[in-house]
């Protein structure tokens, strides 16, 4: 505990932040007040006494993490930055949900200082910070795993605020159950119950017992009544904070009743302060309830301010005992302090990817096989390597063999670890790939998660979010296509592919066979960023070509696998399972007298970031006769065939039937490539 001791220059800089809340809204004419006014105090209190952190050193790797689920309220995380002293000043307040400011709409990692993670989506700022707490356990078993709980250096808590929102959402009942099964008692959810949304009164739609369904998940609960006042129980909130903190078998969540919006004499506790400036009149009456200037507009006095900002001496100390505490178990533990030192560069072993596999051309295996034998390779020399599946394990073939199940030390099952690599998510998609976002956020490990491609339409907020805060987090979506057969519609992803590359900075990745597949892994290994990679069912003849194993090619994102006899007439762009069909397609052309080049085309991101010169030696602009061949929507293909292409696609939902039959009657055929190749010229 901090050496924080709660004064009546506490009570100021609270009140001044109420005050900088509703300026910084009045101000831009748009924003969320009401929550950053009633929520002062119990920020304050967190960032002033709870967290450890360092103003100075946001990146230190000791510090404790905080979230703010309920994005919407970012001025209070703003303020509560600009009081401790991480860099934003009241010119950044004023600039708030401005142009260019340190201080947008919603919280955004990287971009501002003392953010830990994106937030807006209510809801996943709390499944993220599961995944957060998850990998502070894991980091400490793979690096401190003797130390007393509660004794490493790799030792930190999560704090998270939440509103009525955030737990209305589904994702966080899917990763609060998740959470409570692993015990993550490094995790406190601070959900502030104002009782307020848009539409009013949350009992139009929110009225469950939220402690008895988080008890229920294996959560320990309290609950925190307010003032009689409505203002928060600063004190009884403190008490529940260090109960919070002394047990150390579950989560916490506290529920902290109080009034939103808080004093505003007429806007307080409705709907329209939520979400809307209060107006020059009722921030004038506010600021006379709270001993104010009304007549002030960004008011701080410079003594309320230094005594807030001595917060930065405690965190300095803090860090600096941390520091010397971190060298005695480097000194201790050299082979360990090398991995960490390692891990915290971001950097991956020399020659690691000698360990990836080879495949054997003239086998058949499926990319999904492919990347589960690579993903078990890497794990022998990268232990910053763990990931696991929502439920599907076995047909992901995510599972990093003998790596043990990430478990809680009060599992009974076999195989429980709690520096397991084997990540059992349970069939919780959205959960997962927060969760996975969080991990990634740590900074030293490296996770994966897998699911079919057709479940990444419930993942698709955390994949947008992956893709925002620009993670290291990586998709294994198998059974790609069609290609997985009497599943059926439902489980056959038609759309999936074009939607999952309509979104930017995100990696989507569908490799034509086995070695691609492990090359494929090694670029997004190296690369750290966020990646798909969209795996079959179906077992994949292995290419005879050294193109599929170079990385110098592959990471181009689109090559030439097959070249012509000649000047090509004709071009097949294909991914996939459909490259082999573009490589059988291009030797009946050729016997025809057409000359036929063959292009993986496994990113079309990576593609269409090289240069001009490369794009036009893989795809020139004078040959017009091209043909792509996808299993799915055509949609985006149209960019690289041009006008007087063709696409083989799959216009349509499948149907259940093994995949050979649904090739053949949906035209995914080499007959079909022959047939629009010979159109386009003719």
């Amino acid at each position: 505990m901090s050496k924080f001791i709660w004064t009546e220059l506490d009570d100021q800089a609270v009140t001044a932040a109420r005050a900088l809340a509703m300026d910084s809204v009045q101000k831009v004419g748009n924003g969320h007040p009401g929550t950053a006014m009633s929520l002062a105090p119990m920020a304050y209190l967190l960032f002033q006494k709870w967290m450890r952190h360092d103003p100075a050193d946001p990146k230190w790797q000791g510090r404790d993490r905080f979230v703010l689920s309920n994005g919407h309220s970012s001025i209070t995380l703003y303020i509560q930055l600009f009081l401790s002293g991480y860099g934003l000043e009241l010119e950044d307040l004023q600039s708030f949900r401005t142009w260019d400011s340190k201080t947008p709409g919603h919280p955004e990692f990287g971009h501002t200082e003392g953010v830990e993670a994106t937030t807006g989506p209510l809801g996943t700022g709390l499944a993220t910070a599961v995944g957060m707490a998850m990998d502070a356990r894991y980091v400490r078993n793979l690096l401190d795993p003797t130390s007393a709980a509660g004794q490493s250096v790799f030792d930190h808590k999560i704090w998270v605020i939440a509103g009525d929102g955030c737990l209305q959402e589904g994702v966080t009942s899917e990763a609060s159950s998740l959470a409570g099964h692993q015990e993550l008692s490094n995790l406190v959810v601070l959900y502030d119950d104002n009782h307020i949304s848009i539409e009013g009164d949350t009992a139009v739609s929110f009225t469950e017992d939220v402690l008895a369904r988080y008890a229920s998940y294996g959560w320990n609960v309290s609950h925190v009544e307010m003032l009689s006042n409505g203002e928060i129980d600063v004190t009884s909130l403190d008490l529940a904070i260090a109960s919070a903190v002394a047990q150390s078998e579950k989560p916490t969540l506290i529920r902290v009743r109080n009034v939103i919006g808080w004093p505003a004499p007429n806007l307080k506790n409705t709907g329209k302060i939520h979400g809307a400036a209060l107006g020059d009149a009722e921030v004038a009456a506010t600021k006379e309830l709270l001993g104010l200037d009304p007549a002030k507009t960004f008011e701080i006095s410079t003594e309320v301010l230094t005594h807030a900002r001595q917060v930065a001496t405690r965190g300095r100390e803090s860090h600096e005992l941390w520091s010397a505490e971190l060298s005695a178990w480097e000194s201790k533990n050299p082979d360990s302090a090398k991995l960490y030192q390692r891990l915290a560069a971001r950097e991956l072993p020399t020659n690691w990817h000698e360990a990836l596999p080879r495949f054997e051309p003239g086998t058949s295996v499926a990319t999904r096989k492919a990347s589960g034998d690579t993903i078990n390779a890497m794990a022998q020399v990268l232990p910053e390597l763990w990931g696991g599946s929502a439920d599907l394990g076995d047909s992901n073939l995510t599972t990093i063999e003998h790596g043990g199940s990430f478990l809680p030390k009060s599992s009974a099952m076999s195989g429980a670890a709690e520096g397991g690599r084997i990540i059992h998510y349970g069939i919780r998609e959205f959960a997962m790939a927060c969760a996975m976002n969080g991990m990634a956020l740590g900074g030293l490990t490296r996770p994966f998660a897998g699911t079919f491609l057709v479940f990444s339409d419930f993942m698709r907020g955390a994949v947008r979010l992956s893709a925002l805060m620009d993670l290291p987090a990586t998709y294994v979506w198998t059974h790609d296509s069609i290609g997985l057969g009497e599943d059926g519609p439902t489980h056959q992803p038609v759309e999936h592919l074009w939607s999952l590359r309509a979104i930017p900075n995100f990696q989507v990745i569908r490799p034509a066979d086995a070695n691609e597949t492990a090359t494929a892994w090694r670029i997004v290994m190296e690369s750290n960023k966020p990646a798909g990679l969209c795996l079959s069912r179906q077992n994949l003849p292995v290419i005879d070509s050294a193109a599929t194993t170079d990385v110098s090619l592959v990471s181009r994102g689109a090559y030439v696998i097959s070249e012509s006899s000649k000047a090509p007439e004709v071009i097949l762009i294909a991914t996939g399972s459909e490259v082999s069909i573009a490589l059988s397609a291009q030797q009946t052309l050729e016997s025809s007298g057409v000359s036929t080049r063959v292009v993986s085309a496994p990113c079309l991101e990576w593609f269409d970031s090289q240069d001009a010169q490369y794009r036009e030696s893989v795809l020139p602009h004078a040959v017009t006769a091209r043909v792509s061949i996808e299993a799915g929507v055509a949609q985006g293909w149209w960019k690289y065939v041009g006008s007087a292409g063709r696409c083989i696609s799959l216009e349509h939902f499948g149907a259940s039937a093994g995949a050979d039959k649904l090739y053949s009657e949906f035209g995914i055929t080499a007959e079909a490539v022959v047939a629009a190749a010979q159109e386009i010229l003719n």
